[in-house]
């Protein structure tokens, strides 16, 4: 291995992985490997790649791509935890997705993906108070990947959005570190109310397909939402809410439950 070549592996493994799952790609996909070497290969940092893949997407008639990327290169070297959060990303969609093989795969191909860092160039922007061009990126983020997150909402690393479809994740909430949420997940508000309104989802949280939290409440560490599960109440730590309106059950709780991926409910003990 060249010294060059040791030096990217041992400071950034991901893209290291990440770089030679690209090539094996091209090699095998001579049809693609035009685009893998544009969006992957021809790139010597993550971070430059991200900004380029992700403003192809997003860049249009409106806000061209070139512009587009612009910004999200401003983004990224204003915030380093912008690309250390990507890492944590990348690594949970490839830990907890069995249908994911590669980094590569969901770095070029999950919206989930694609939506989360979308949304952290958003939220950057929000910070900086420039909400409107954060509210233009949240409009193209749902229109191009039916995911809408808020992007004052707040949204720590290590987060694995599967499938991503009917998303939505409201403007005062908070969603911490090692969070798994499947297709359908509604962190929301109950009505008109003002102020903070939005679920807290606390470390390590698994949110199953088609969960609805609703209000200001807690979704205690380490606990899980069943499927379809409509959550109106704080969640203690470790427990699982299952049904509508969501009942507890198994409060002896899960390790590692956004880890696990474990979605089999047991036999519901008693009420929020």
């Amino acid at each position: 291995m060249a010294l060059g070549a040791e030096k990217l592996a041992t400071c950034d493994p991901i893209w290291s992985a990440m770089h030679d799952e690209a090539k094996k790609l091209a090699a095998q996909e001579p049809a693609l490997a035009s685009f893998v070497h544009a969006t992957i290969l021809n790139h010597d940092r993550l971070e430059d790649a991200l900004s380029y893949h992700l403003a192809k997407k997003v860049g249009g008639d409106d806000v061209s791509p070139m512009l587009a990327r612009e910004l999200f290169v401003e983004a990224i070297e204003a915030d380093p935890e912008i690309g250390i959060s990507v890492r944590a990303d990348l690594a949970a969609v490839y830990d907890r997705d069995p249908a994911c093989h590669s980094h590569v795969q969901a770095f070029l191909f999950y919206k989930g993906f694609h939506a989360l860092q979308c949304y952290r160039i958003a939220h950057w922007l929000w910070k900086e108070g420039r909400e409107g061009m954060a509210l233009f990126f949240q409009s193209r983020i749902s229109e191009l990947f039916d995911v809408d997150i808020h992007p004052a909402a707040r949204l720590g690393r290590g987060i694995m959005i599967d499938h991503a479809t009917g998303v939505v994740i409201g403007e005062t909430a908070v969603v911490e570190d090692d969070v798994s949420i499947m297709h359908g997940v509604t962190l929301g508000g109950t009505g008109k109310e003002g102020g903070d309104r939005h679920p807290k989802i606390r470390r390590g949280v698994l949110l199953s397909m088609g969960a609805k939290v609703l209000g200001n409440i807690e979704v205690g560490e380490y606990s899980r939402v069943g499927a379809s599960s409509v959550v109106l109440k704080s969640v203690p730590p470790g427990c699982t809410a299952v049904g509508v309106p969501a009942k507890l059950t198994n409060c002896a709780g899960a390790e590692r439950p956004s880890q696990e991926m474990n979605q089999v409910i047991e036999d519901t003990d008693y009420k929020i």
